[in-house]
């Protein structure tokens, strides 16, 4: 495949990128994420191509999977966020990455503190997991770093995902997304395919796909504009943008919840005092906020089910989308 040429021969590290759509995010970065990270090995923090930083909340123990792992960077640092008693496994297609990460098992594992790794690494496509030994309803949380639009076909690579999680689980992804669905040129520019841009997903794609997978609503995170440096690719582009954003997309029932009141109890590392789920729902400890079904359903069937006390139904609804309607406990 013309990526893993791009990313395994062309790429050398990422100071040879034209766009800033293939690099992490600045955003402030919670104190114990940064201890993880601050504990990586630095070669493999070198070989690192992500478009941002994909760190879902609530992980200790939990089976992650993370599709395009790469060198390995996000891999190594869930595998401290998760604990001895959880476990990663990163796939990817490119075998000169996946030597880069291998190489540091034992280093990482020794740094931890670990008696055996809690982490593994397999060659394979994200739209075959199968093919690779992924096998399924196995993990609590799948992630990607820039990575799902370097798939030409995204759908398979979303069912593949859905497949392999969980009943209530998380597809946690940083992806680049595009203000129209791209021309031929652009989708079959090398070099703009190695930038992230050629691959890049209309938004609106992503909300047709995931409902015919069978996620639940995405939730949008986070974003940022992307910036193009290079004239010549300017040019191919013209009027289109790009977007760098984190959407969560949740293997739960599908509009079969209802809105509800709830409170967030606390207990998420980093979040103690609040938690935000995404963009539109941020929870306060002891404060009653009420939810849309989807996102009541979520935190029901999901990993922070035991993070919520939900309050006996009955009270007004909410139209899906409007703002949440809070309240105090105390």
């Amino acid at each position: 495949r013309k990526t893993a040429t791009f990313y395994g021969k062309v790429l050398k590290k990422t100071t040879d990128l034209k766009t800033d759509a293939c690099v992490a995010s600045s955003g402030p970065v919670p104190a114990h994420i940064r201890h993880a990270l601050n504990m990586v090995h630095p070669e493999v923090i070198a070989k690192y191509y992500g478009c941002g930083l994909v760190v879902p909340e609530c992980m200790e123990a939990c089976q992650v999977l993370d599709l395009g792992s790469g060198s390995g960077r996000d891999c190594y640092m869930l595998s401290k966020l998760v604990g001895e008693k959880g476990n990663v496994t990163g796939i990817d297609m490119t075998e000169k990455l996946l030597e880069v990460a291998r190489t540091y098992t034992d280093y990482h594992t020794q740094a931890f503190g670990y008696k055996a790794p809690n982490i593994r690494f397999v060659q394979g496509y994200l739209e075959a997991l199968n093919e690779a030994g992924i096998e399924g309803s196995a993990y609590d949380i799948c992630i990607s770093n820039g990575a799902v639009n370097l798939c030409p076909d995204k759908k398979p690579v979303l069912q593949e995902a859905y497949r392999v999680l969980k009943e209530g689980g998380e597809l946690y992804f940083s992806d680049v997304y595009s203000s129209g669905r791209l021309t031929e040129e652009i989708r079959n520019s090398n070099v703009l395919w190695g930038e992230c841009l050629s691959g890049a997903l209309w938004w609106e794609d992503l909300m047709q796909l995931a409902e015919e997978v069978g996620f639940s609503p995405p939730r949008f995170v986070s974003g940022a504009a992307i910036k193009v440096f290079n004239k010549e690719m300017q040019d191919i582009l013209g009027d289109f943008k790009f977007l760098s954003a984190t959407y969560r997309l949740f293997k739960v029932p599908r509009g079969a919840g209802k809105p509800r009141e709830v409170v967030y109890q606390g207990g998420i590392t980093g979040m103690e005092e609040s938690f935000s789920l995404d963009s539109q729902y941020t929870f306060k400890v002891n404060e009653v906020v009420e939810v849309d079904g989807d996102v009541a359903e979520i935190l029901t069937r999901s990993r922070f089910s035991d993070k919520f006390t939900m309050l006996p139904p009955g009270g007004p609804s909410q139209t899906c989308g409007a703002s949440p309607k809070v309240r105090s406990t105390v």
